[in-house]
């Protein structure tokens, strides 16, 4: 068995792209090779800034022989016909067996080296590579990331012969573009390349780049009792960016800190990618990491140094706009929304924020917050967007008017509503959790979906341009995780919106939450079909409906209403079926019992549910199980007597009815 070895050197890929990219020179290889019938024991891929590496071990050296049977005319087909078909299949009359009447051909075919199927293949995935963006580089067709310099491809230790763009196949790789000796290097398989690269300053995996750098970032910190904050989003970015990490600490001006943290944070990591650090209490102390690409003779001292300069400009730029932005009344930027668009057919953003301010008064009353506060920080909440500060870091947005509206003499609440009304903005972030923040976000999301669904906007497929689905999750997760009430009605009815599918949508949305945590997606449909609105009930009812059909009774009970929808239907299908229970039975004992349990359960079943106890109505239905499996078995439905029939099927009517009140069970799939 033997050895792939793929190396494609470029210029600076993105470090976005290098995971995506990684996966998807996996996926393609794997899949040319099984469609070649090359089996392998294992495929590693790797990226970093400069190139992408593919390792497979274990592939044959030559594809295995084959014999291919193919069918052939039938006996006695005219000759043309039989002549096109030898022709075809590369054989003679005489290699023909027939059966059944039909001629047939087995073609033997001999496997080919493996050397040469990756000649083949490789320049088909690089030609077609599936880069979110790409160039030429001007001296050839090839579309790629960066321009592509080398390509490094062995099998079994040799060369395999291909070309792409004039970029011939060989055996050598490059180092460390500054500390590297320049010089091409020779490898001979995937150990002797890692290794040479190593010698040569470049760790090859980003995993063990992301180590070095959480190493050596928290030993420097440490050594000034110091702690790096943890951000994993920038670690993978930043061990994209190098092929040697070598952390830094770096010290800014403390003066700086008067800002904002958030605003501090952001600066080093949008702009520097720069780690940020806490002192003892937690709190950001002046200081940073940088990560270089080298190792500096005076240890960093100099890169450390004009680091700080390059982030001291972007900070005294932030402190300017801070400044700027505290003078002017968050109030007084209103109108210069009105001059912001939101979108073509919902108009400025000033009229969004109209709509958003009612919306939060309605919420607010729901979340037992002050409506007239809801009211007031939702007009402030995308004033922050005409602030100098959030032109530069769109990203703050509402952090910003937070700090802006406690600045300027805001009600603490207010101001942490502004703060809080765009979260949680993925499925990590928290949910607001006071009151009046609480109705604020609800009433920003509500608006968005609402308006968008207007305007015949509604996610299709894998299409949501305008995050409607996070928006939709957001609200979900607002009312689970602080256990609120919040009728979709209610608040669709107080928009300017029709909010036709709205609610459909957020049983999709609901559905795909409560599978995510466990729940039967079937289930949110059987309670949601009852036209219920409320999502907390809705989620807590799936609760305690799936526990009860786990159980015997339920199961039973399910089987019970199953057995009396099929005979409705079919009775249905004959024409119309009675629409209640018509008189109290005369026949057999078991079908006065059913009859006393039905008519008994409708009372105590809507008295639990007004009480909002739903499991008591589970209990109080699962008392049907008795009469209902003894009526089946003792009372024959489709009686010869038609007073006798009408009145068991109105009673089979009976039992789906007070069935269905507390779920649709028709859309129960098991």
């Amino acid at each position: 068995m033997a050895q792939l070895l793929l190396e494609l050197f470029s210029e600076e890929i993105p470090a976005r792209m290098q995971d995506g990219a990684a996966r998807d020179l996996q996926r393609l290889v794997a899949a040319e090779l099984a469609r070649a019938e090359l089996p392998f024991d294992s495929l590693t891929t790797f990226a970093g800034p400069r190139r992408l590496t593919l390792a497979v071990d274990g592939l044959p050296v030559r594809q295995a022989d084959r014999a291919e049977e193919r069918k052939g005319p039938r006996v006695g087909a005219p000759e043309q016909a039989m002549a096109g078909f030898l022709r075809t299949a590369g054989v003679s009359q005489e290699a023909l067996v027939e059966r059944d009447g039909v001629w047939f051909a087995t073609i033997e075919r001999a496997g080919r080296l493996t050397a040469e199927v990756i000649a083949e293949i490789v320049p088909t995935i690089v030609r077609a590579f599936p880069w979110p963006k790409s160039m030429t580089s001007g001296w050839g067709t090839l579309r790629w990331v960066r321009p592509l310099h080398r390509i490094l491809c062995l099998f079994d230790s040799e060369v395999v012969p291909f070309e792409i763009d004039g970029i011939a196949a060989s055996d050598l790789t490059e180092g460390h573009r500054v500390m590297g000796s320049g010089a091409p290097i020779r490898v001979t398989g995937f150990e002797d390349y890692r290794a040479a690269l190593a010698a040569q300053f470049v760790v090859l995996d980003a995993d063990e780049r992301k180590r070095r750098i959480l190493e050596g970032a928290r030993a420097a910190c440490r050594a000034r009792g110091l702690t790096m904050v943890d951000d994993d989003g920038l670690l993978n970015e930043v061990a994209g960016m190098v092929e040697w990490p070598a952390p830094l600490l770096g010290d800014m001006d403390p003066a700086f800190l008067a800002l904002p943290p958030e605003v501090v944070r952001t600066s080093m990591r949008t702009h520097q990618r720069y780690f940020a650090v806490a002192g003892e209490d937690g709190r950001l102390a002046p200081h940073f990491v940088v990560v270089a690409n080298l190792e500096a003779a005076d240890g960093g001292k100099l890169i450390a140094a004009g680091a700080a300069r390059v982030l001291s400009a972007r900070l005294k730029d932030a402190q300017f706009f801070w400044e700027e932005d505290l003078a002017k009344p968050l109030e007084s930027r209103l109108e210069t929304l009105k001059g912001v668009t939101f979108h073509a057919k919902l108009g400025t953003m000033f009229e969004r924020v109209e709509r958003i301010e009612v919306l939060a008064g309605i919420i607010a009353t729901m979340m037992e917050a002050n409506p007239a506060e809801a009211a007031q920080a939702a007009r402030l909440a995308k004033t922050d967007l005409a602030t100098a500060m959030v032109g530069e870091f769109p990203e703050l947005q509402g952090i910003m008017g937070g700090y802006y509206a406690a600045a300027q003499g805001a009600n603490p609440a207010v101001a942490a509503a502004i703060r809080d009304h765009y979260r949680p903005q993925g499925p990590s972030e928290p949910v607001p959790t006071a009151p009046l923040s609480m109705a604020v976000a609800l009433a920003d999301k509500m608006d968005s979906i609402l308006a968008f669904f207007s305007i015949g906007e509604a996610p299709t497929g894998s299409r949501d341009p305008y995050a409607l689905r996070r928006a939709a999750l957001g609200v979900i997760r607002i009312v689970l995780e602080n256990g609120v009430t919040l009728p979709l009605n209610d608040v669709i009815g107080h928009s300017q919106f029709d909010g036709e599918g709205v609610a459909a949508f957020f049983a999709d949305r609901l559905k795909v939450l409560l599978r995510d945590r466990g729940a039967r997606h079937d289930l949110v449909d059987a309670i949601f079909a009852l036209g219920d609105d409320d999502i907390l009930r809705i989620a807590k009812r799936v609760e305690i409906l799936s526990v009860f059909l786990d159980g015997e009774d339920g199961a039973n009970l399910l089987a019970a209403y199953r057995r009396a929808g099929n005979i409705l239907s079919a009775e249905a299908r004959k024409g119309p079926l009675p629409e209640a229970i018509l008189r109290r039975p005369e026949g057999p004992a078991e079908e006065l019992a059913l009859y006393e349990a039905v008519t008994a359960l409708h009372p105590a079943v809507w008295r639990a549910l007004e009480q909002d106890d739903y499991a008591a109505a589970l209990s109080a239905l699962a008392s049907l199980r008795a009469p209902v499996d003894a009526f089946f078995e003792a009372v024959l439905v489709n009686s010869p007597v038609a007073a006798e029939r009408a009145n068991r099927l109105a009673l089979l009517t009976g039992v789906r009815e007070v069935m269905g009140l507390t779920a649709d069970f028709a859309r129960v799939s098991g």
